[in-house]
């Protein structure tokens, strides 16, 4: 088989590793100039994982010279162009080109790409490894073109800016403030925070390995895979507080809600800064520096919302006018529309986003009806509220491996031409209605978030139950969820 690949982030490296140890062509379409997807364009101060990097990282690639458990930026991006050099991977990768439209050829069973650039590539099948966390969103703020200071988005953080001595605006508290406010706040003389809901917080100090610690899990057999699975069950057990154990769930908040009153030593932040929505239909976030760095004397937290913006202010619902030199925007991710803008045409020309109109959906997350040989890697309810999305990738790219093999092999009654495989409408339907039951009334249905379409609809990140669950779900695809189409 002739695989695209769109996307040279972990998922579409794991991809890549499946198809090479099996014998496919592949290329992948990368629009940055390296490796790495969010770990490439997320270079804020601060950056880093909030999951263990012994977790948060290929089983078949483990390292045991992390510099720290949750490691920076820098460290796991590194990592990703060292595993994809290793394994063979990089001259695969065509770099600095973007795929703007797909288009599915029903008489030839093709697809066929088009980039930016005026070039077209033809693949048998077509992996969209684009991640759901990649297209900044920005609100619509009357005045935000007019700012007369640099302004840009965390994910488009701009290094040439000096921010030091200036006073800055933060418009966003989400994972990503939590990991760069504490540490503008070092150097600015002042910071407005300005905050739309206020997260639950867990402590997340994350120090260097002592000598002896790293000595120890470069040498001792075994002691890799025990913190390896021993975190993972770990972050199972947060999962099942959060859908079946109530008791759980609550010791889990009692935790957050204690280590934060801890740490929130300034009543008047306190007040400010406590979540008033249920605890975990938002994402939880880590961090230990964040809450003290509200507290600081150059820091403020405005909670009423951005009224306007001027050429050197920002104006609060309240009427408060605050001078600013800089604006960074915190404010996400356009996670519920995850290949925008790409244009994907599937079968008699309709397009994917088209289809999504109520929410995107897809069987297992990874096929959609109508896309026949298309492949969704941390596709809709994939996501995971707790976890390493590492372990989730990994099932979906050994679950596309699987259905290349009906083709391959014939296992879905194949003959001689062309091949290609589209799962059938009935069972997509049944399989996101099952997953869409199972979070009716979950906890991510009790607030806005990121998880939901347009906020508040449907829930289209997050899958409803355990890791290992999905893992087990997607182990072998079934030929019998497919239609099969051939050419002669």
């Amino acid at each position: 088989m002739k695989v695209a690949i769109v996307g040279a982030g972990f998922s579409g490296i794991e991809v890549a590793h499946r198809l090479r140890a099996a014998g496919h062509t592949f290329t992948i379409f990368e629009r940055a100039d390296d490796v790495g997807g969010v770990w490439q364009h997320n270079t804020y101060p601060g950056a880093a994982c909030d999951v263990p990097s012994y977790l948060y990282s290929f089983s078949w690639a483990q390292r045991r010279d992390w510099s720290r458990p949750c490691s920076p930026q820098a460290e796991i991006q590194r990592y990703l162009r060292e595993v994809a050099e290793a394994d063979g991977i990089l001259p695969h990768i065509r770099f600095g080109t973007e795929i703007d439209e797909t288009r599915w050829d029903e008489t030839a069973l093709t697809w066929t790409l088009s980039s930016a650039d005026g070039e077209t590539h033809s693949a048998d099948a077509l992996v969209l490894a684009c991640g759901q966390l990649t297209r900044p969103a920005f609100p619509q703020i009357p005045g935000m073109e007019q700012f007369a200071g640099p302004a840009f988005h965390s994910a488009q953080w701009d290094h040439d800016v000096d921010l030091t001595g200036r006073r800055i605006a933060v418009i966003g508290t989400g994972a990503s403030a939590v990991q760069f406010v504490p540490e503008i706040a070092k150097q600015a003389a002042r910071v407005d925070v300005y905050q739309r809901s206020a997260p639950y917080m867990m402590p997340r100090r994350n120090p260097v390995y002592p000598r002896a610690v790293r000595t120890a899990i470069r040498r001792v057999p075994g002691l890799q895979k025990l913190r390896r699975y021993g975190m993972w069950g770990v972050m199972e057990t947060f999962i099942l507080g959060y859908t079946k154990a109530r008791p759980l769930k609550a010791a889990f908040r009692l935790w957050s809600t204690s280590f934060m009153r801890l740490q929130l030593r300034d009543r008047e932040v306190r007040r400010k800064v406590w979540p008033r929505h249920e605890f975990g239909c938002k994402r939880i976030l880590f961090s230990s520096a964040y809450l003290p760095a509200l507290q600081r004397p150059n820091v403020e937290v405005v909670t009423d919302r951005v009224q306007r913006i001027e050429p050197d202010a920002v104006i609060a619902a309240d009427g408060t006018r605050r001078e600013v030199d800089a604006i960074v925007w915190g404010t996400g991710f356009h996670a519920d529309e995850p290949v925008a803008p790409m244009k994907v045409h599937g079968s008699g020309g309709q397009e994917l986003q088209a289809a999504w109109d109520g929410g995107a959906r897809a069987h297992l997350g990874i096929t959609v009806a109508g896309f026949p040989n298309l492949f969704l890697m941390y596709g809709p309810n994939t996501n995971l509220g707790v976890g390493s999305i590492i372990v989730m990738i990994e099932a979906q790219a050994g679950y596309v491996l699987s259905a290349l093999g009906l083709l391959r092999g014939g296992g879905a009654g194949a003959s001689a031409g062309r091949r290609a495989l589209s799962v059938r409408p009935e069972v997509e339907s049944a399989s996101t209605d099952a997953v869409q039951q199972r979070l009716d009334g979950s906890v991510w249905t009790q607030c806005q978030s990121w998880y939901r379409k347009d906020g508040d609809g449907r829930v289209v990140g997050n899958w409803p139950g355990f890791m290992l669950e999905y893992v087990r779900l997607v182990e072998q695809a079934d030929s019998r969820d497919f239609d099969l189409l051939t050419t002669r």
